[in-house]
């Protein structure tokens, strides 16, 4: 399939490409956009962040220039970017794509983003900043246990759902029973409609076989490091940012700045960040098969068959 053969053909249905990290999603949607005109829409929570190209490993300008992208790096590290504001962003996209006749094609590996598309979100009101900085320094000064301790006074159906060391999901709920008196469970039960109503796209999830995920997963790690991600995270560093943001999770960069600060060595931090996001790849396995079962699993060197299932499609879309 060669670039331009089905110049925008819209072929009538999104398109969402989803899978673990390092499956080989980027370069099936950069395929399928450029066999129809499409565009490549970012559904990944970390590539959103400006500041962090390498380590989360965006499309690079040269892939960005050969096809139309979108909802990459458009995002300060310093913002708290959450769900309900990527479907805002992603809404405008595929308007823009729809007015232009192209191909939407939604691709990444966050599986609240593809629920969101599919199901649709609940929302939860705006977090007044000073109760947001209360917690957090109330988080700070008394550890995780004693925030934990305080939900389940105050909501005990969320925090007995909650690691007792997920220090973000128990501030979160903490927050919102702060900020709204209600619980967030609650919240999760009133929401907007799916942004992609049922039968207006197709789906699919690579699945490669685990062991070759893995190595794959170690090798870009490796790569990203060569490519200079250590000093992209040394910038990031640089700008004292609250570690509680999603940005400074992103999976390597905590273990890199840890060795940044002295507290541990280059080998180190690249054996946790290599392990940390084997461990993620792991989880959206585990999210994928359960929360979406719209999606198709296809392992990685089938998806071409697949891909050109819907090349097809736009070149006779009756």
């Amino acid at each position: 399939m060669s670039e331009g053969q089905v110049s925008r053909r819209h072929v009538g249905k999104a398109v969402l490409i989803a899978g673990p990290t390092a499956s080989g999603k980027s370069a099936l949607a950069l395929e399928l956009a450029l066999s129809t005109g499409g565009i490549v829409i970012n559904a990944d929570s970390m590539q959103v962040y400006r500041d962090l190209r390498i380590i989360t490993a965006r499309p690079t300008h040269g892939e960005e220039g050969r096809a139309p992208h979108r909802l990459y790096g458009h995002i300060d590290a310093a913002v708290n970017f959450s769900a309900g504001a990527w479907v805002v962003d992603a809404t405008k996209a595929l308007e823009e794509a729809k007015a232009e006749g192209r191909l939407p094609i939604f691709i990444g590996g966050t599986g609240l983003y593809f629920k969101a598309l599919t199901a649709g979100l609940s929302v939860v009101p705006p977090i007044p900043a000073e109760v947001r900085d209360d917690v957090r320094a109330r988080l700070e000064r008394n550890g995780v246990e004693a925030l934990h301790e305080e939900l389940a006074r105050r909501d005990p159906r969320a925090a007995e759902r909650l690691n007792l060391r997920d220090r973000t999901r128990i501030a979160r709920a903490l927050e919102v029973v702060e900020a709204t008196g209600r619980s967030l469970l609650d919240w999760h039960h009133e929401g907007q409609p799916p942004l992609l109503p049922k039968d207006s796209f197709r789906a699919v999830f690579l699945a490669p076989e685990r062991d070759e995920l893995y190595a794959r997963i170690d090798a870009r790690f490796d790569a990203m490091l060569g490519a200079g991600a250590l000093r992209e995270v040394e910038w990031l560093a640089a700008r004292h940012l609250d570690p509680l943001l999603p940005a400074m999770k992103a999976h390597g960069v905590p273990a890199l700045i840890r060795h940044l600060r002295g507290e541990i060595g280059l080998d180190e931090a690249a054996t946790i960040g290599r392990a940390d996001t084997r461990h993620y790849a792991k989880r959206q396995f585990t999210w994928f098969r359960h929360q979406l079962p719209e999606f198709e699993w296809v392992k990685p060197e089938e998806a071409r068959g697949w891909l050109a299932a819907i090349v097809n499609a736009a070149r006779d879309p009756g």
